[in-house]
C-alpha cells in the first residue's frame, strides 16, 4: 500500500488535523522576512509628502499670504508651476482634422437644404444632380477653411478671429438679405445656398455676444431698407 501523501498547503494540513483530532504542528523554520511593526512616528528623511505641503500652504493663508496670482487661472500645472499641455478644450478629442470633417459635412447637408428650398420656394422643378453636383462641389472648399480656422494658429489670433467672423458673418447676412428682396429668383437660388451656409457657420463660431451683434445688425439692416423676410 503506498504511503498517504503529506499535506502540501495550509489548507489541507488544517483539514488533515480536523479530521485526526491534532492540532497543527508548530513552524520548525522562521520566516525569512523579520516581523515587525511598522514605526508610525518616523518620517522620511528627504522630500515632502502632500499633508507636509498642505499644511504649509493652510499655515501661508492663515498668516493672509495667498497663493500667487498666476495660479489663479485654474489651470493644470506641474511640479514646476508650468502650465500642462490641456489642448484646444472642445476641440480637443478630435483635433482640427475631425472638426473640419464633421464640419463641412454638417454644413454641405446645410448647403443641400437650402439648394432644394430655393426650388420649392419658386415653385421651380427640383433638378437633383445640378443640386448633389453643387453640394459637392462646395464640401472641399468647406472643409479646407474649417481646417484653416480650426488650426492652433487661428485659435491664437483669439480677438482676431471673432472679428473676422463677426464681418463675415454681417457680410453674408446683409447681402443675402439684399439678394432675397432685390434680386430676380434665379439669382436668388444661385447665391442663397452658399450665403446661408457662410452666414449659419460664421454665427456659429462665433461668441454669444458677437453672435447677438451680428443678428441685431443683419435685423437692423433689413428693417433700415425696409426688406422683408418673406
Amino acid at each position: 500500500m503506498a504511503e498517504e501523501e503529506k499535506p502540501r498547503n495550509r489548507k489541507e494540513r488544517r483539514a488533515a488535523a480536523k479530521e485526526s483530532g491534532k492540532p497543527v504542528e508548530a513552524p520548525t523554520k522562521m520566516p525569512k522576512m523579520k516581523m515587525t511593526t511598522p514605526d508610525y512616528d518616523a518620517r522620511p528623511a528627504k522630500g515632502t509628502t502632500l499633508l507636509d505641503i498642505y499644511e504649509e500652504k493652510k499655515d501661508l493663508l492663515s498668516k493672509g499670504q495667498p497663493f500667487d496670482d498666476k495660479y489663479a487661472d485654474g489651470l493644470p500645472r506641474g511640479e514646476s508651476g508650468n502650465i500642462l499641455d490641456v489642448g484646444l478644450g472642445d476641440n480637443e478629442p478630435i483635433g482640427p482634422f475631425g472638426n473640419a470633417v464633421f464640419w463641412s459635412v454638417c454644413l454641405a447637408m446645410l448647403h443641400f437644404t437650402l439648394d432644394v428650398l430655393t426650388y420649392n420656394q419658386y415653385a421651380q422643378d427640383i433638378i437633383w444632380p445640378a443640386i448633389f453636383k453643387r453640394s459637392g462641389t462646395i464640401l472641399p472648399i468647406l472643409f479646407l477653411a474649417i481646417y484653416i480656422m480650426k488650426s492652433e494658429l487661428a485659435y491664437k489670433l483669439g480677438i482676431l478671429r471673432q472679428v473676422l467672423f463677426l464681418g463675415v458673418a454681417i457680410a453674408a447676412g446683409c447681402y443675402l438679405i439684399h439678394a432675397g428682396n432685390a434680386y430676380g429668383y434665379f439669382a436668388v437660388m444661385k447665391q442663397a445656398p452658399p450665403l446661408g451656409t457662410l452666414w449659419v457657420y460664421s454665427v456659429i463660431e462665433l461668441d454669444l455676444w458677437f453672435a447677438v451683434a451680428s443678428l441685431a445688425f443683419n435685423a437692423g439692416f433689413m428693417l433700415w431698407n425696409g426688406y422683408t423676410v418673406f
